[in-house]
C-alpha cells in the first residue's frame, strides 16, 4: 500500500502541492484559532460550594452547615474527594471529581444533591454554588487608587462593586469579577438601650418597622384624560435622613416615636474579611477577573484591558486602574520563547542536513517539508481543543529534530541511487527516485510506530501529570504523523525536482562522509577484531553507572519549578490576626520587597476576596511580586570556587567576571529580609500556588494532613511535629496550623435563671446576635447601588466584658417573649434584665478555622524546602516523624501537596514502562522474526539510559515526571536508531548471501559494509535529532525551567545509544551470524530495504 502510494503521489504532482497547499492553508487558519495560555490548565475538575451565614463563629458553620454539606456529596458520582473549609461566617465545600469528568455536568450534579440538604441547613445558611471556572482562572487583578488623595477607600470601593465590576463581568469570557479592599458602605443604626427602655420597645419592633419603612409598592394602573398611568408608591430610604425619621413607635401621647430618638444613625464600614495594598504606599481597592472555564485566556485578557480602556475615561479625575497581575505577560513571554526555540531548531537541522548531503537542493526538500509538518500539526490540535503553550509547542520542538528523520533517509537513499546508479537509472531519475523511495517506505512507518508506542505512558499519565504533558505528547505525535505523511507523498515529489544533474558526487567522494569513516573504521575493525573484549568493556558500563549513582545518587520531585515572572510570597501566622494588624504587617512587608531593584510592583493582599474561589483568612496573605525582565536584574561576581586560586584571575578575564544573580539567589535575599516574629515564610508562583491550594489544601511544596476527631489533639500533633520537622536539614520553614487558635467572647446562658423570667434560650440568643453581632436588617436601593443598613449597640457599651453584662435583655410584662411582644406604649410593658443576670460571660479560645475532608476533621503542617529535592527530604523526615511521633489510636497522618503528585506518578509509570518495553519487544520480534535480534534492538534502550543519567547528574537535574518524559521520548529514538542499524547490517548480509556461498569472512564484509558504508544516513538521523535539541538547552527563557530536564536525557542517552550502536551492535551481530552459520540456519532476512 505504502509502496502504491508514493508511486502515484510521484507522477500526480499537481495534486500533491494541491493537496499540501490546501493543509498548509488548513494549518494556518488553526493556528490562528488555538487557545493561547502560559501552561496547560491542570487543575482538578471541582465544584465549589460557597455558604455565608453571616457572624457565625466557626465551630457553628462547620456543625450545622460544612459538614451536613460535605457527608452529603462523598457518595456523589464521579466525586474522589470532599474537602471542607470553615470560616468566620462562612463556609467552603470543594468536591473534586475524577479525571475526566464534564464540568459541567459536575455541576449539574451537586446542584440536585443541593436541593437535598438545603433544606436542612439552618435560616439564613444560603449556599451557592461557586463560579464555572477552575483553579488557574484568576488571569489578571488590577488596583485602583486615587492619585489626588480626593477620594477615600470607601468611594473607590463604591466605584469597583457598582461601575468597574459589572463593565469588567460582561466581558466574553470573564466568569466573575471579584472585589477586595477598601470599605464597603453600611447604614448603622447604633441603638441606645437605655433610650430603648425608657419609650418600652424591643428590637424586634424596631427591627421590623426599619423593614417595613425601606420598600417601594405598586398600585397597579389607573386612566386619566384617555391615557394609562402605572402607579407606585415610592419609599426606599436613600440617605441617613431618611432613617432617621422611621418611626418605630408611639408614645403614651400618641407622639410617633422616630429612630433617632432611641439610636445614632451614620455611615460606617462594614466588617471586612479581606484587604489589599500596594507597593507598600497604604491600602487601595482590588479586583480580581475569574476566567471562565475552557476559554482562550489571552483573548480574554485582552478584551479586559479593551474594556478597561474604554471605562478609563469615565472614572473621577485622579483614579487610575493598575494592573497588578497580567497573565497575558507571561503567556506572550512563553510562547515567544518556544517560537524562538523552534526558528533555531529549524535553522540548525537545516544546516546539518546541508553539511552531510553537500547538494544544496537535495537538503531543500527536507528543509521544505518540516515547515509543512509543523503547521499541519495545529489542525488535529484546533479540533482536539489542545492549547497552545509551552507543553504543546514543546512537544514540537522536541521532535523537530525526529521529524526530519523520514525524509532525510528518503532523500539520503535517492540521493545515493542515483549517484551510484547505472546510466539508465540516471537518465530515468523520477523512476528511480520513486523505486528508491518504495525501498524505505515501510522502514519510516515502522519508525513512527515505535516512537508513538514509546509516547503511551505520556497518554497514560493521570491527574495534574497527564494533564501537563498529554499536549506534550500529543503534539509530538501529530508532527510525527505528519512528517510520515508528508515523506511518502510530498518527499517523492520534491526529490523528483530538486535531485537532479549529472554532478551528484557519490558517497565515497563526499568529503564529509569520508571525514567520518575514517574516524568510525578503525573503531569498528577494532571491536570486530577483539569483539570480546569490546563486549566486556560495553557491558561494565551499565554496573558502573549504576555504582555512580548509588554513590552519588540524584534527587526526586514531582516537577521542575516553572519560571513565570512573578513571586507569590504566602507567610502565614497564628489566627486571630485582626484587620489593623493585618494592613500595618502587609504594608511593612510590601515596603520590604519593593526597595528590591528587580522587583517591579508589589501587590499584596490579606483575607478574602469576595469570591467562592478564594478561602484565605486573615492569618493567610498572599502577596505577587512582579519582577522586572531579567536583563534589568543586578550582577554579582563570579566566585569560581571551584578552580584554584591561582587561576580564578584568569578565568575571570576570559568567562567574565559578573553574572546576573539567579532567582533562587533573589528569594534567598528577599527570604532572609522578611523574617517576621510570628511569621512562617512560604515562597512559590502564582499559577502554582493556585493549583496547589486548590487540588490539595496544601499550598507549600509539601504538606502534611492530620486527621482525626478532636481538633486540640489535632493541634497537639501538628506543634509537635514542627519542632520535629524543624531539626530536618533543608526545612526554610515549617507551620502547623494552629487549627485551635481562634479567640472568642462566650456566652454560656443559665437556663434556670431564663426560665425564672419566662425567656427561652432564643429569645437571649436573639440579643446576642442583634445588639452585639450586629445584624443586616436590611438593604437600600440607591439606583443601581444597593447597601446594608445594620442594627446593633454603640462600640461603647460592648468593648469590655463588664459592659457586656450590662447589656439589657427584654421582657414582656404580658406573654413573656423577649423580641416581640411589647407594643411600644400601646398596651404591653417592656421590661429589661442584664445579660450578666441571664448567662456566664468568659473569654476563652476554640477553633479558628475548621478543615475536614471525606467528613473526617483535619489539620495542615505547611513545609518549605530549599538546598535539596523533595523526595530524599520527605524520606528523611518521615522516619524522623515515625520514630520520634507517636499517633493516638484513630488519627493517621497524609503526606501531601507536590509529594502526593509524584508518588502517583512514580507508580503508575512502574506499571506502564514495562508493558510498553514489552510491547515494543514483541514489534521488534515481528520485524526481525527472531527474538534475539529484537533484544540486540533493545539494548540500545540500556545504554541509552547511562547517558541519559550521567548528563543528568552532570546538569543536577532531579528525577521529575518531566525528566521521566524526556527518557520515554529516548526510548523511541534509541529504538529507531538500533532498527536503522540491525536493517543495514541485514541489508549487507541480504547482499552477501545472494551472491554464493558465505563464510565467517563474508560476515565480517557485510557487517563493515553495513556499518561503516551506510554511515552517512544513521549519523545524519542521530545528529538532527541531537543536536536539534540544543537551542532548548541553550535558551534562557520562560518554559525553558520544565523543557531543559526533558531535552537533557534525550541529549545524554542519544551520545551512549549511538556509540553502542555503532560499536557494539555490529559486534554482537557478526557473532549472531557466525553461530547461526555454524548451526546451519543462516538465511536471508526478507527484508527489501
Amino acid at each position: 500500500m505504502i509502496e502504491n502510494i508514493i508511486a502515484y503521489c510521484g507522477r500526480n504532482r499537481f495534486i500533491v502541492f494541491l493537496s499540501v497547499l490546501l493543509l498548509t492553508i488548513g494549518g494556518v487558519y488553526a493556528l490562528k484559532g488555538i487557545p493561547l495560555d502560559a501552561v496547560p490548565d491542570i487543575s482538578d475538575v471541582q465544584v465549589i460550594i460557597y455558604t455565608p451565614w453571616e457572624g457565625r463563629s466557626p465551630d457553628l458553620v462547620e456543625d450545622q452547615v460544612t459538614y451536613p454539606i460535605v457527608t452529603a456529596l462523598i457518595s456523589a458520582p464521579k466525586v474522589k474527594a470532599v474537602r471542607g473549609f470553615t470560616d468566620f461566617g462562612f463556609s467552603f465545600v470543594y468536591v473534586i471529581f475524577e479525571d475526566g469528568t464534564d464540568i459541567y455536568w459536575a455541576r449539574s450534579r451537586v446542584l440536585e444533591y443541593m436541593q437535598q440538604f438545603q433544606g436542612k441547613l439552618p435560616p439564613g445558611a444560603n449556599p451557592a454554588i461557586g463560579p464555572d471556572a477552575t483553579g488557574v482562572g484568576w488571569v489578571f487583578t488590577y488596583a485602583l487608587v486615587d492619585e489626588t488623595g480626593k477620594h477615600d477607600l470607601a468611594y473607590l470601593r463604591t466605584l469597583q462593586d457598582w461601575y468597574i465590576r459589572y463593565s469588567l463581568a460582561s466581558v466574553g469570557g470573564v466568569a466573575e469579577v471579584a472585589s477586595i479592599g477598601g470599605f464597603v458602605k453600611q447604614y448603622q443604626v447604633n441603638i441606645d438601650p437605655n433610650r430603648l427602655s425608657s419609650y418600652g420597645l424591643s428590637i424586634r419592633e424596631v427591627m421590623d418597622q426599619i423593614k417595613r419603612s425601606n420598600n417601594d409598592v405598586e398600585g397597579r394602573l389607573l386612566e386619566f384624560g384617555g391615557r394609562e398611568y402605572m402607579v407606585r408608591g415610592r419609599g426606599y430610604v436613600k440617605s441617613v435622613a431618611d432613617i432617621e425619621k422611621i418611626a418605630v413607635g408611639t408614645n403614651e401621647r400618641g407622639t410617633p416615636i422616630l429612630l433617632r430618638d432611641i439610636a445614632s444613625v451614620g455611615l460606617g464600614p462594614e466588617i471586612r474579611r479581606g484587604i489589599v495594598e500596594l507597593d507598600g504606599r497604604g491600602e487601595v481597592v482590588g479586583g480580581i477577573v475569574v476566567m471562565r472555564f475552557g476559554e482562550n485566556a489571552l483573548d480574554v485578557i485582552n478584551r479586559v484591558k479593551q474594556k478597561i480602556r474604554e471605562i478609563e475615561p469615565g472614572l473621577p479625575a485622579g483614579v487610575k486602574l493598575i494592573p497588578t497581575y497580567d497573565r497575558s505577560e507571561l503567556i506572550e513571554l512563553s510562547i515567544k520563547s518556544l517560537q524562538k526555540t523552534l526558528i533555531e531548531e529549524i535553522i540548525v537541522v537545516s544546516v546539518i542536513i546541508v553539511i552531510f548531503l553537500l547538494h544544496f537542493r537535495s537538503a531543500l526538500v527536507p528543509i521544505f517539508a518540516l515547515p509543512i509538518a509543523v503547521i499541519a500539526s495545529f489542525i488535529p490540535m484546533y479540533f482536539l481543543d489542545i492549547t497552545s503553550n509551552i507543553m504543546s509547542l514543546g512537544g514540537i520542538a522536541l521532535a523537530i529534530g525526529v521529524l526530519v528523520d523520514s525524509s532525510v533517509v528518503m532523500v539520503e537513499n535517492a540521493y545515493r541511487k542515483l549517484s551510484e546508479g547505472t546510466e539508465a537509472e540516471k537518465a530515468d531519475s523520477t523512476g528511480t527516485i520513486i523505486r528508491a523511495s518504495q525501498q524505505v517506505g515501510r522502514a519510516i512507518f515502522f519508525s513512527l510506530i515505535i516512537i508513538i508506542i514509546s509516547f503511551i505512558p505520556v497518554f497514560l499519565l493521570e491527574a495534574q501529570e497527564g494533564r501537563m504533558f498529554r499536549p506534550l505528547a500529543f503534539t509530538k505525535t501529530f508532527a510525527m504523523a505528519a512528517s510520515s505523511i508528508l515523506a511518502i507523498t510530498l518527499v517523492p515529489v520534491l526529490m523528483t525536482l530538486f535531485i537532479r544533474g549529472k554532478n551528484l558526487k557519490p558517497e565515497s567522494v563526499n568529503p564529509v562522509s569520508r571525514f567520518f569513516n575514517r574516524i568510525y573504521q578503525p573503531f569498528i575493525l577494532l571491536a570486530l577484531r577483539f569483539k570480546w573484549t569490546a563486549l566486556i568493556i560495553n557491558f561494565a558500563v551499565v554496573p558502573a553507572t549504576a555504582l555512580l549513582i548509588y554513590f552519588y545518587p540524584i534527587g526526586s520531585e514531582f516537577m521542575p519549578p516553572l519560571y513565570e515572572g512573578t513571586i507569590f510570597y504566602m507567610p502565614i501566622t497564628s489566627p486571630g490576626l485582626s484587620v489593623t494588624e493585618a494592613g500595618k504587617l502587609l504594608a511593612a512587608q510590601d515596603r520590604i520587597l519593593k526597595s528590591f531593584p528587580e522587583v517591579h510592583s508589589v501587590f499584596g493582599k490579606a483575607g478574602r476576596a469576595e469570591t467562592s474561589t478564594d478561602p484565605a483568612p486573615f492569618s493567610m496573605m498572599e502577596t505577587t511580586v512582579n519582577l522586572k525582565p531579567k536583563t534589568e536584574w543586578r550582577t554579582v561576581e563570579k566566585e569560581y570556587s571551584y578552580l584554584p586560586e591561582s587561576l580564578r584571575p584568569t578565568a575571570r578575564k576570559v568567562f567574565g567576571a559578573a553574572r546576573t544573580i539567579t532567582f533562587e539567589e533573589l528569594i534567598a535575599e528577599m527570604d532572609s529580609k522578611m523574617q517576621f516574629p510570628g511569621l512562617q515564610n512560604s515562597w512559590t508562583m502564582p499559577i502554582r500556588a493556585r493549583i496547589d491550594m486548590l487540588s490539595t489544601g496544601i499550598r507549600t511544596p509539601v504538606g502534611i494532613k492530620i486527621a482525626g476527631a478532636d481538633l486540640n489533639t489535632i493541634q497537639e500533633l501538628g506543634t509537635h511535629i514542627e519542632m520535629i520537622l524543624k531539626q530536618v536539614p533543608g526545612t526554610r520553614s515549617v507551620y502547623a496550623e494552629k487549627v485551635a487558635g481562634g479567640y472568642f467572647t462566650d456566652i454560656l446562658i443559665n437556663r434556670e435563671e431564663i426560665a425564672r423570667y419566662g425567656l427561652t434560650v432564643g429569645d437571649v440568643q436573639d440579643v446576642i446576635q442583634t445588639a452585639l453581632g450586629g445584624m443586616t436588617i436590611t438593604r437600600t436601593v440607591e439606583g443601581r447601588e444597593r447597601y446594608p443598613v445594620n442594627l446593633r449597640y454603640p462600640r461603647e457599651m460592648r468593648d469590655d466584658l463588664e459592659k457586656l453584662r450590662r447589656i439589657l435583655v427584654p421582657i414582656s410584662g404580658g406573654s413573656g417573649g423577649a423580641m416581640g411582644s411589647g407594643s411600644g406604649g400601646q398596651g404591653g410593658r417592656i421590661y429589661h434584665v442584664p445579660l450578666g443576670q441571664l448567662a456566664e460571660i468568659r473569654m476563652t479560645t476554640g477553633p479558628g478555622m475548621i478543615r475536614d475532608e471525606n467528613g473526617m476533621l483535619t489539620g495542615y503542617v505547611y513545609l518549605d524546602v530549599v538546598g535539596r529535592d523533595i523526595g530524599s527530604y520527605v524520606t528523611e523526615a518521615k522516619q524522623i516523624v515515625r520514630d520520634q511521633l507517636k499517633l493516638p489510636a484513630g488519627y493517621s497522618l497524609i503526606w501531601s501537596g507536590q509529594y502526593e503528585f509524584k508518588l502517583r506518578a512514580e507508580e503508575r509509570l512502574k506499571i506502564l514502562l514495562p508493558i510498553v518495553f514489552f510491547v515494543i519487544f514483541i514489534l521488534l520480534y515481528m520485524t526481525f522474526h527472531s527474538a534475539a535480534e529484537a533484544s540486540i534492538v533493545m539494548l540500545s534502550v540500556l545504554y541509552a539510559m547511562t547517558g541519559g543519567v550521567l548528563l543528568q547528574k552532570i546538569l543536577g537535574y532531579n528525577f521529575s515526571v518531566a525528566v521521566w518524559i524526556g527518557y520515554i521520548a529516548l526510548y523511541g529514538v534509541a529504538v529507531e536508531t538500533g532498527v536503522v542499524m540491525v536493517i543495514y547490517l541485514h541489508e549487507a548480509l541480504d547482499k552477501k548471501l545472494q551472491q554464493g556461498p558465505v563464510g565467517e569472512n563474508e560476515i565480517r564484509e557485510a557487517t563493515i559494509e553495513g556499518s561503516v558504508l551506510r554511515l552517512r544516513p544513521k549519523l545524519m538521523t542521530v545528529s538532527t535529532t541531537l543536536i536539534g535539541l540544543l537551542p532548548i538547552m541553550w535558551s534562557s527563557g520562560v518554559g525553558a525551567d520544565v523543557m531543559k530536564p526533558i531535552a537533557a536525557p534525550i541529549i545524554g542517552g542519544m551520545i551512549t545509544s549511538t556509540i553502542h550502536v555503532l560499536i557494539i551492535t555490529p559486534v554482537i551481530f557478526a557473532i549472531m551470524k557466525r553461530s547461526a552459520l555454524k548451526r546451519g540456519k543462516l538465511r536471508q532476512s526478507g527484508m527489501n530495504i
